[in-house]
This record gives structure tokens, sequence and C-alpha cells, in this order.
């Protein structure tokens, strides 16, 4: 499971015209799941997200996690994260689960998160999507549940 994660002051998600989920400080997660990905990868990405040390303390350091500010959490769904250009031009998506794996390990990561973050918003699984954002900082952190050690 991919995760790119950024801290913003605001962010939507628009789905053919209708504004599906809005959050104001907090952070946008562009959630890739693979073929292989357990419930055990939403464990640890939600943990690693929720406490990531990246927003301001009082002395302007990055010393604090989404949980200690009470931000809130923008989760959409992004298969692209698994595209592999490697050979060519054009991206294959062989690592990238299929919608019928997929969406039940995203629908479990959203309700982890909702478990832990008092404000969790989402997109649309397999909508054609607008995601705007403002990245505060510009603070982005890219994770991967494969590279624990």
């Amino acid at each position: 499971m991919r995760a790119v994660v950024q801290r913003v002051t605001r962010a939507s998600v628009t789905v053919e015209g209708e504004a599906v989920g809005r959050i104001g400080r907090g952070l946008v997660v562009l959630l890739g799941i693979a073929r292989d990905d357990t419930d055990k990868d939403c464990s640890y990405l939600l943990e690693k997200i929720a406490c990531l040390r990246i927003f301001d303390d009082a002395e302007g350091r990055m010393n604090l996690s989404l949980v200690e500010t009470g931000g809130a959490l923008l989760i959409v769904s992004q298969f692209t994260l698994y595209g592999d250009v490697r050979r060519g031009r054009r991206p294959s998506w062989i690592d990238a689960a299929p919608p019928e794996t997929a969406e039940p390990l995203y629908n479990s990561f959203v309700e982890q998160a909702r478990q832990i973050v008092g404000q969790v918003e989402t997109g649309s699984f397999r909508a054609m999507m607008m995601v705007e954002l403002v990245n505060d900082g510009p603070v982005t952190i890219l994770l991967d549940s494969r590279k624990q050690f």
C-alpha cells in the first residue's frame, strides 16, 4: 500500500461538479492499493500517517501529529500510484489491486481512520475526481507499507 501524504490548509474533492469531501487544516492522503495488500498494510499505514510529526509546535518545529493537532483527513483512492513506467512510456497498472480487491481495503482504511481521527472525508471510489488542495509548507511525504524495515 502506498500513500502520498500532503499537509494542507484546506482541500476538497469534487465528483461531477459536486463536492463530496472537504477539509480545513489537516492531511490529504492519496492512497494506492497493491494486489497483495491486506488489513495489516492498512493498519500500519494509518498508524504511521496519524502519528507523523509534521505539524508545527509552539516553537515552529515540526513536532506534532495529526492526532495531537485535531486536524482532519481527506482520503482519496488513487490506483495510479502503482503505475510502472520502467519500460516504455505507457504506465502498466499490473501491480495495482483490481477494484473488487481494492475497494474493501480502501473502505477498511477509511473506517479505521474514523476511529482515530475526528474528521475524515473521502473521495468516491472509482470515480473521476477533481482534487483541490493548498499544500502547507509544502510538506509532502511518501509512504509504502512494503518499506517498514
